[in-house]
């Protein structure tokens, strides 16, 4: 984890830096008979988390917990591995994980599990500033700011000159929360100009299908997703310059499958395309400031007139190649599939969406259909729609 760049992501956590350690003189006679290895793996989990193995720390201080339940140092010791974890997550660099993606569990609940280690601390030391100082951080990362900040003046009644309470509640908590409201309206309000990207490839206009979700930053993205406006962007990363690409497409979640281990199975739907003004990084992943984008109209009622006999003779030439492609399937899943293409068709009176639709019949590399995101001209791109679909042997592919 130490080895990769940090995101532009600001929160800095207060005092879960380091771990306790057992202090003999504190357990008592016959400590060491009835509980060594409980020691052993709290020290291990220790020696791993200064090394940033979080991973096996949290692996140790469980094995400890099951064989001494409710002891505190295990507790908050876990509780900070959790969060280091999480933290890590927050700040990973949507670029890092583009080209190395990470799986296993996303950083809310990794939070989520922090948290429930820090109550169950609190439950046992109410007068220790650190169990303030773990629920706080933990609900900081789980975006409550109103209930952190309950804790930690609660916690400044415990030890009103804690450091780093004081730190918490001066540094951290505005600037957060400022920005995480930001993001939230952003997501609740449909049509705001700002939206998170999922990088993977090129979509276009009226294309639907499944997509698993595995990764811890876009599990995140995704729950946050379903709480507002269903939709995001999908944008690949441009080889040519080693960016993501300048247009992408807005997508709607249909149907969200949460699995029993966090990842998420999807139906989706394309919907806009638009032009990426600027991204920014944000817990992990990509939040784009857009610009929607629509053909150029047609000059005069002449133009209009020839775009729509070119959209309604191309209508009828798909109409007529899907017939032929489902005469001459047999099997059964591609004839389901070409039966869903079909009945995404959009009326050919709206003759740009109906020009993104023709080019979903053929499969097309991923450089020609960012370019069909750019090109301004409807006529043009439904010419280019039949060109590709004329390539096409009848039942070779539909996307």
């Amino acid at each position: 984890m130490s080895g990769e760049t940090a995101s532009s992501s600001g929160i800095i956590l207060e005092g879960i830096d380091d771990v306790e350690d057992y202090v003999w003189a504190n357990e008592g006679v016959g400590f060491w008979d009835r509980y060594r290895h409980v020691y052993d793996h709290v020290e291990n989990g220790n020696q791993a988390f200064r090394e940033n193995r979080f991973e096996e720390a949290i692996n140790n201080y469980t094995r400890a917990s099951n064989m001494k339940p409710g002891d505190p140092i295990i507790l908050g010791n876990r509780s900070a591995a959790y969060m280091r974890i999480s933290l890590f997550l927050k700040h990973r660099s949507p670029t890092a994980s583009e080209y190395r993606p990470l799986s296993g569990l996303d950083m809310t609940t990794l939070a989520e599990l922090a948290l429930k280690d820090a109550e169950k601390l609190m439950s046992l030391q109410n007068d220790a500033v650190r169990s303030y100082i773990l629920k706080a951080n933990a609900l900081i990362l789980l975006e409550r700011y109103e209930m952190a900040r309950d804790i930690i003046l609660s916690g400044l009644q415990v030890d009103p000159s804690s450091v780093t309470l004081n730190n918490i509640i001066q540094r951290i908590f505005p600037q957060e929360y400022a920005e995480r409201r930001s993001e939230q309206d952003s997501l609740i309000n449909f049509g705001n100009d700002l939206i998170p990207l999922f990088v993977m490839d090129v979509v276009i206009p009226c294309q639907k299908f499944p997509l698993h979700i595995f990764e811890p930053r876009y599990r995140l993205m995704v729950r946050r997703i379903m709480e507002g406006n269903h939709r995001m962007g999908m944008v690949i990363r441009d080889p040519a310059t080693d960016a993501i690409a300048d247009f992408a497409c807005e997508v709607e979640i249909t149907e969200c499958e949460p699995l029993p281990d966090g990842r998420f199975v999807l139906e989706i739907e394309s919907r806009r395309r638009f032009r990426i003004l600027r991204s920014r990084d944000q817990d992990g992943y990509r939040m784009a400031e857009v610009e929607w984008v629509q053909d150029i109209p047609p000059r005069d009622a002449t133009d209009r007139e020839d775009l729509q006999e070119l959209t309604n003779n191309a209508a009828a030439h798909a109409r007529s190649w899907l017939s032929t492609v489902k005469a001459s399937t047999r099997d059964r899943r591609k004839l389901e599939a070409i039966y869903n293409v079909e009945a995404m068709m959009p009326n050919p009176q709206d003759p740009e969406r109906f020009s993104f639709w023709l080019a979903t019949l053929s499969n097309r590399r991923p450089s020609e259909r960012l370019e069909l995101l750019r090109i301004r001209d409807t006529a043009e791109r439904i010419r280019r729609g039949l060109i590709y679909l004329g390539a096409e042997s009848p039942g070779c592919r539909v996307q």
